[in-house]
C-alpha cells in the first residue's frame, strides 16, 4: 500500500489554519452566528461538538472566510494538546470557522475520502510523526508546513471507502449507545427529582450507611504495585463517561492493599471525589479498592444505593460548601457523615429503585458494550491501514460485533 503526504490529498488551498492575532480575539465572540472550532470542540469524539462559541455573519464575511471549514473537513489541533483530530459533521450547520489553534484539511474527492483520512490520522503511526515533528518551544506546537508533510497509508478510492464504513459503522453503534446511556441516566435522575419532592428530611447519611475512604501504598515498594486488586483515583472518575466504574488506570497488589487504609469495597458502594474535584460519583461495578481522594458509602439497606446516589448527586453544591482547605477544597468524611439525608417511605423507596434500578442496568450494559466495540474498532484499524487484514475479513469482524450487515 502506497503512503503519501497530506498535502498530496488536499484540495487547492485545503490546508488552512487559524486566524492570524488580532483578527479574532475574544471580544469578537457573539452569543449567535458563525460557530468557532476550539479545543474545547474537538474532544467530542469523530465528530467536532459540545459548546461553541460564535463570531458575527458580518465579522466572518470580512475577517474569517478564509479560516472556514465546512462539512466534511478535517480539522487538526495546532497548539496544546497536539494529536487531536475531528470531521466536521454533514447535516445541521453548513460553515464553522477554525480558531488559532486548529488547522483545516480539505481533501481533493479524486484523491481520498475524507472519512478514510480522518482514520488514518488517529493511528499511533500518525501520531509519532506528530511527536516526533512537534516544536517544544514554549507551548508544543505544530504548523501547517509540517501538517503537510505528514505521510497516510493510500489505497484507491473503493478501499479506503470499504475501511471507511466499516470503522464509521463501530463507530456509529458507540455513539448511538453513548446517548442511549446518557438518556437512561437523565431519565432516573428526572425520576429521582419528582420523587425526592415527597421526602422528608431524616436521618444522617453515617446513619443508614457506612462511609469510608481510602489510602495509598507507599510507591517507594515495588511489591505494592501492578498487582491485580483494582486501585482508584479521582482521575478514574472524572474520565468516565457514566457513573459506572468497571476498571481503574492503576493496580495495586494484596499486599498494597494490605498496607494500605483502604478496604476492598464490594460492587455497589457509592463512590464520591471528596478533594480538589468534589462530587463527581460513581457506583463500582468490580472490587475496588481507593485512594485517599474518595468518601465511599455503602448503604445498610440495598434498595438505598440509587436513592442515595442521587441524593447526593443532587447536592454536590452543597457538599461543595462544607469543604474546606488551604492548598485545595476537601469535603472531609466527618462533615459529610452528620449531614441528614431526605427519605421516603418504604413503599415509595422500594417502587422508586424497581422503577430505576433497569435504566441504570441499560445505561451500563450500553457502556459496557461500548468498550467491547472500541477494543474491535482500535483492533482493526492499525491492521486495515497496514494493509495486513482485508476488508472482508474487517466486515466479518463488525457483523460479528452485530454493528455490520454484509451487503449481497
Amino acid at each position: 500500500m502506497s503512503r503519501e503526504q497530506l498535502r498530496t490529498v488536499a484540495s487547492e488551498r485545503g490546508l488552512v489554519g487559524g486566524p492570524f492575532g488580532s483578527s479574532l480575539v475574544n471580544a469578537d465572540y457573539t452569543d449567535d452566528g458563525v460557530p468557532v472550532i476550539r479545543g474545547t470542540n474537538m474532544s467530542a469524539g469523530r465528530f467536532i461538538g459540545g459548546e461553541f462559541a460564535f463570531v458575527s455573519h458580518e465579522k466572518f464575511a470580512r475577517d474569517l472566510i478564509r479560516n472556514s471549514a465546512v462539512p466534511g473537513d478535517i480539522i487538526y489541533t495546532q497548539r496544546g494538546t497536539l494529536g487531536q483530530v475531528a470531521l466536521v459533521p454533514n447535516g445541521g450547520v453548513k460553515t464553522y470557522v477554525v480558531s488559532q489553534s486548529q488547522m483545516r484539511l480539505r481533501v481533493d474527492p479524486q484523491q481520498a475520502i475524507p472519512e478514510f483520512v480522518y482514520y488514518a490520522s488517529t493511528t499511533k503511526e500518525f501520531l509519532k510523526q506528530i511527536d516526533d515533528r512537534a516544536i517544544s518551544t514554549g507551548v508544543p506546537h505544530t504548523n501547517l508546513g509540517i501538517l503537510a508533510e505528514l505521510e497516510i497509508p493510500l489505497p484507491p478510492l473503493a478501499e479506503q471507502r470499504a475501511i471507511a464504513e466499516v470503522l464509521g459503522a463501530l463507530d456509529d453503534k458507540i455513539a448511538a449507545n453513548t446517548v442511549l446511556a446518557a438518556t437512561t441516566a437523565q431519565l432516573a435522575s428526572t425520576d429521582f427529582a419528582a420523587t425526592v419532592r415527597q421526602a422528608k428530611w431524616g436521618p444522617s447519611f453515617e446513619e443508614i450507611a457506612d462511609i469510608s475512604g481510602g489510602g495509598t501504598p507507599s510507591t517507594k515498594n515495588p511489591a505494592f504495585w501492578d498487582g491485580e486488586v483494582w486501585w482508584a483515583t479521582p482521575t478514574d472518575m472524572t474520565a468516565l463517561v457514566g457513573p459506572y466504574l468497571e476498571s481503574t488506570s492503576r493496580k495495586i497488589t494484596p499486599d498494597g492493599l494490605a498496607k494500605c487504609s483502604s478496604k476492598l469495597f464490594a460492587p455497589g458502594a457509592i463512590l464520591m471525589t471528596s478533594r480538589a474535584t468534589i462530587g463527581a460519583l460513581a457506583i463500582n461495578g468490580v472490587p475496588t479498592a481507593l485512594n485517599q481522594g474518595f468518601i465511599a458509602v455503602e448503604p445498610h439497606d440495598p434498595r438505598l444505593m440509587w436513592w442515595l446516589f442521587h441524593e447526593m448527586e443532587s447536592r454536590v453544591q452543597e457538599f461543595i460548601s462544607w469543604a474546606n482547605g488551604a492548598t485545595f477544597l476537601e469535603l472531609s468524611r466527618g462533615n459529610f457523615k452528620r449531614l441528614s439525608v431526605r427519605l421516603i417511605d418504604e413503599a415509595a423507596l422500594s417502587a422508586f429503585h424497581l422503577r430505576v434500578t433497569p435504566l441504570h442496568d441499560l445505561a451500563r450494559r450500553s457502556l459496557a458494550e461500548n468498550r467491547r466495540l472500541a477494543a474491535i474498532r482500535d483492533m482493526l484499524l492499525p491492521q486495515l491501514m497496514s494493509g495486513k487484514l482485508r476488508v472482508g475479513d474487517a466486515e466479518a469482524a463488525a457483523s460479528e460485533a452485530g454493528v455490520w450487515t454484509r451487503q449481497a
